[in-house]
């Protein structure tokens, strides 16, 4: 990981500390889509970031060509998703006699209480106040299926097959108790920012403003994949054993959380209704650990003909390679599958994979204040768009209201109407925001 960067403008002048370091292939390998060196891609993020002009996202888009479609719902989906409801970070173990709960909450919380064991017991926790990880991501689109309505869905083609080509990237996270963290995330050269300032959570991407989410502030769902095992145990502290599963040969505890009607009409709007959001977590019997953490969302999005199109993404998140820091079991390495399926009038499904590692972690950063989360400057809150949307996917509406979702090619499926925004956007549907919605030129490789 390349934690310097070349000037830019002068070959003698002085390298500048990078914020988000960069993994070496990004500096010598060149793009199997492209064929431009990665770091190419990157000298124009970053002098791309001095131009906050309305004719940045289309330039970006015609550097990028077909793979501009591509990185927007690598980006929207696996990017910087968040967990279904806000988690509190003052929650102890409980000490009510577990059998006063049903049997199944009894056998949730006690199987809470050998995690918290596991990950190095309450001291431990307690004594986290702030959290720094930087890690290395790789992101793909595995499998793409389309069809139309009443037809069976067809592959069109796959990729990432055995480790194959991916997007690569890296990521810095920061977070500080009780409910402040920041993520940056590049992957081959593009950049997504989201954050929480304990009052609003909000995100911006190349593509998009920044714009807040829908809701009271929720935690991002990496730190829960084995980087903040407190947060973890207290989201799973009110949730039900549902039963045992077997997970890569290790017999698990399979604990089931759902959001509650509360918190599913807090994320919805006058046109996009957020039915469901599921969340299960697989603990080891024999160590105690989380294994696998899984989430399941479904919303349903009103048509240009007052019919339905549902949108349910899911989230599948292998956790490995545990370390001990400082008295904490810290989760370095793991793989998320998602999949994304669109159904209603006509029919989709991308399958997406990601790899990622910890390559440092570290507790209790000195110098880490308040001031170090706030929001941006440009965020606006939108409650009252027109068209609303969650970031599961991402959206190109055409002129005429056709949604056409971008496979990993670059190309655009026609998948149906999903609603008539004027002239040509691009629109982010996502379960963490309220509205992303950005005026692009028309291109045909989009």
């Amino acid at each position: 990981m390349r934690k310097l960067c070349p000037n830019l403008d002068r070959e003698d002048g002085l390298e500048t500390v990078l914020e988000v370091p960069i993994p070496e292939e990004m500096f010598s390998s060149p793009s199997k889509h492209s064929g431009v060196p990665s770091w190419q891609s990157m000298k124009f993020w970053m002098r791309s970031q001095l131009d906050r002009s309305a004719a940045a996202p289309a330039s970006m888009t015609a550097r990028l060509g077909g793979r501009n479609a591509e990185l927007q719902i690598l980006l929207g989906v696996a990017g910087a998703p968040l967990v279904p409801f806000p988690v509190r970070q003052d929650q102890k173990s409980p000490n009510q006699n577990i059998k006063d709960h049903p049997i199944e909450s009894s056998m949730a919380k006690y199987i809470v209480q050998q995690y918290r064991a596991a990950v190095g017991g309450e001291r431990a926790l307690d004594g986290i106040d702030s959290v720094y990880a930087m890690g290395r991501v790789k992101i793909g689109t595995a499998e793409f299926c389309g069809g139309d309505a009443g037809k069976e869905m067809k592959p069109k083609s796959s990729r990432r097959r055995g480790g194959g080509a991916g997007e690569v990237g890296s990521f810095v996270l920061w977070q500080k108790r009780p409910d402040l963290w920041s993520l940056e995330l590049v992957l081959s050269g593009c950049k997504i920012s989201a954050g929480s300032d304990g009052h609003v959570a909000w995100r911006q991407t190349p593509w998009h403003l920044p714009h807040a989410s829908r809701g009271p502030p929720r935690p991002l769902r990496r730190s829960l994949q084995g980087l903040d095992p407190r947060s973890t145990a207290n989201m799973f502290s009110n949730s039900v054993c549902v039963g045992e599963k077997t997970i890569k040969e290790e017999e698990c505890f399979v604990l089931k959380l759902e959001a509650d009607q509360t918190a599913l009409r807090a994320r919805s709007s006058k046109n996009v209704e957020m039915i469901r959001h599921t969340v299960w977590g697989y603990f080891s019997q024999r160590t105690g650990l989380l294994v696998q953490l899984e989430d399941s969302h479904l919303l349903g999005i009103k048509s240009n003909n007052h019919s339905r199109v549902y949108w349910e993404t899911t989230m599948e998140s292998l956790i490995q390679e545990y370390k001990t820091i400082d008295g904490v079991n810290i989760a370095h390495s793991g793989r998320t599958v998602v999949s994304l399926v669109r159904f209603g009038e006509g029919s989709s499904r991308t399958r997406m994979e990601e790899e990622w590692s910890i390559e440092e972690v570290d507790f209790n950063i000195k110098g880490l204040s308040k001031e170090c989360f706030m929001a941006p400057a440009e965020l606006k809150r939108e409650e009252e768009e027109e068209e609303e949307g969650f970031c599961g996917d991402a959206v190109v509406v055409a002129g005429n209201g056709t949604g056409r979702i971008p496979n990993f090619r670059g190309h655009v499926v026609t998948v149906g109407a999903v609603g008539k925004v004027g002239g040509s956007k691009v629109v982010a549907v996502s379960d963490e925001s309220s509205a992303e919605e950005t005026d692009s030129e028309e291109d045909d490789r989009l």
